[in-house]
């Protein structure tokens, strides 16, 4: 260049080399090499200098042993360990078209694929940040053994935090091969999780304390993303995750699902993480269900759309089980089936704790809790308590409900699957439509007298230890079963015939009392008397006073 250079005037030549890659260090590098300087090659300026070889021509042809055919040498020994590769692969930012032109990206990809894929204490590859643990106070005895334990292999989740440097498009490209290699998909969520939560700032307020001091000291030194770069991320992670059922945990799903309505990602992507979720709503927790209403027309204080949306796609993948479980007759199909049962129950205890939280709502409408209440099936709640206990926390927040509709609300619990301390708070609950107050109270009778009938009917050879089972017709024709715990001390047949006695003479009396019952209140507190509720359990009398432990 300089030899083709003609100045007329006599100017010395000046040449501007702008194009090469890595700039005036790499520039620099090459001509130190060109004039037998000593070379300090590392992976930091590897991949740099053998692009810049590659612009300058320095091929067998102009010299033997020249820049191209060292660096290429050089390169296959980086490609060899794990720390190594992944500093070339980053530094390949730098100079990417000219690395992805030399395949120098592919291969830096490749090398770190395959070993994060194989077992690493295999070959002994050298990893960042991963020093080994020993054990404390070791001592040497006298044969010269060591009691010091032996070093603790890394965990599948090794590679996660190194990879997060990555900048997403060689990071996604990277996982992908990762995938293509035989990756477990467990391994490939959970290195999504910590990506996201290093680059998503929204995904911290929901982790514990030591993610979010994690979170600071990584991203600390690094620029923040601005929000539409966030929106964008966020919304290619949400692709990438895996699609199988449990390989995402559904804490992250919901975080995920929180901060795409913060950053008002695309209405599929919302979609997307809303039909994961409901995938997998037996797995969720209470706490992660209360997502914050973001909209401008917001009444509700959370969002009870997206949860009811939620809970018809978790329905609808459960539909076979749902139309399956009426055909339970029997104890024995009962208990065969329970396993099937067990995903709808956890999420029938679910929805009755977040009926709960967001019954106080004064801006909640009848409707929505009505149908929100409506989609767990009868035979998912296995005890109607945390039902019972939001319907009245909804009653007392709401007293300008219509008598139609307190009864259209209480018709959703089943009283004969009512704790007895929860039929004792409902037989004083002045909130209660009277109709439901007397169901409770027969069906509470009607309990007592089949376990005493139990007990009186039992053979006399009976082991003490065993339980006597009962079964009985519920009003809907399913067959309920009640395990009844036979005392410690057996009860003699005398004691028997006089509970018994008592019994019927208390049911009885209940009838005589139903059929006088008016609609006054006065009739009602002679009634409840009579059946001893009215100062026993008079510390019952609020809501805030019953006892919330058994309903959470």
């Amino acid at each position: 260049m300089i030899s083709e250079f003609h100045s007329e005037d006599g100017k010395d030549c000046v040449l501007q080399l702008h194009d090469i890659p890595g700039g005036a260090k790499a520039f620099e590098l090459a001509a130190k090499f060109c004039y037998d300087v000593k070379l300090e090659l590392n992976a930091l300026n590897i991949v740099t200098l053998r692009c810049a070889a590659e612009h300058l021509c320095m091929t067998e042809d102009c010299g033997e042993g020249n820049l191209i055919l060292q660096t290429e040498n050089f390169l296959d020994e980086v490609f060899v360990n794990w720390s190594d590769s992944m500093a070339a692969l980053q530094t390949c930012d730098d100079v990417l078209p000219h690395a992805e032109k030399l395949q120098i990206v592919m291969r830096c990809i490749d090398s770190l694929a395959t070993k994060a894929c194989a077992d690493p204490t295999l070959f002994g590859w050298p990893m960042s940040d991963h020093p080994t643990v020993k054990s404390v106070g070791s001592t040497v005895l006298w044969n010269g053994i060591s009691t010091r334990t032996k070093p603790r292999s890394p965990g599948t989740d090794w590679w996660y935090r190194d990879v997060s440097y990555i900048k997403w498009p060689l990071y996604k490209r990277l996982i992908l091969a990762m995938e293509s290699k035989g990756m477990k998909l467990e391994n490939i969520a959970g290195s999504l999780m910590h990506y996201a939560k290093r680059y998503l700032p929204g995904l911290s307020r929901h982790s514990s304390f030591r993610d979010n001091i994690n979170h600071t000291t990584t991203t600390g030194s690094g620029s923040a993303l601005s929000e539409s770069d966030q929106k964008s991320l966020l919304e290619e992670i949400v692709e990438l995750l895996p699609i199988e059922k449990g390989a995402t945990s559904s804490k992250f799903l919901l975080g995920l699902l929180r901060t795409a309505m913060i950053l008002h990602a695309s209405p599929s992507c919302r979609e997307n993480l809303e039909k994961r979720v409901g995938a997998q709503l037996d797995d969720a927790a209470l706490e992660d269900l209360l997502i914050p209403n973001l909209g401008y027309s917001a009444e509700t204080l959370y969002d009870l759309d997206c949860i009811q949306r939620i809970l018809d796609h978790f329905v609808l993948m459960n539909q076979s089980v749902v139309d399956a479980s009426p055909c339970i007759v029997d104890e024995g199909q009962l208990i065969a089936s329970s396993a099937t049962l067990t995903p709808m129950s956890m999420v029938a205890k679910l929805v009755d704790g977040y009926l709960a939280e967001v019954a106080s709502d004064v801006n909640l409408k009848y409707s929505k809790f009505l149908s929100l209440a409506a989609v767990v099936p009868d035979y998912a709640r296995l005890s109607y308590d945390g039902l019972y206990r939001a319907i009245d926390i909804y009653l007392k927040s709401h007293p300008w409900l219509t008598d139609s509709e307190r009864e259209q609300l209480c018709r959703l619990m089943n009283c004969q699957k009512l704790s007895l301390e929860a039929c004792t708070h409902a037989a004083q609950n002045e909130r209660l439509p009277l109709r439901v107050i007397v169901q409770v109270l027969f069906f509470e009778q009607l309990r007592l007298r089949t376990t005493i009938a139990g007990w009186f009917f039992a053979p006399d050879n009976m082991d003490n230890s065993h339980a006597s089972h009962a079964l009985r017709k519920s009003s809907d024709g399913f067959i309920e079963t009640e395990i009844i715990q036979e005392n410690e001390q057996s009860l003699s047949i005398d004691e028997m015939r006089s509970r018994v006695s008592e019994l019927e003479k208390e049911c009885s009396s209940m009838r005589q009392e139903i059929e006088k019952l008016g609609r006054s209140k006065s009739a009602w507190n002679f009634f409840s008397r009579k059946l001893g509720f009215g100062t026993k359990w008079q510390q019952h009398s609020d809501v805030k006073q019953f006892p919330a432990h058994r309903y959470c």
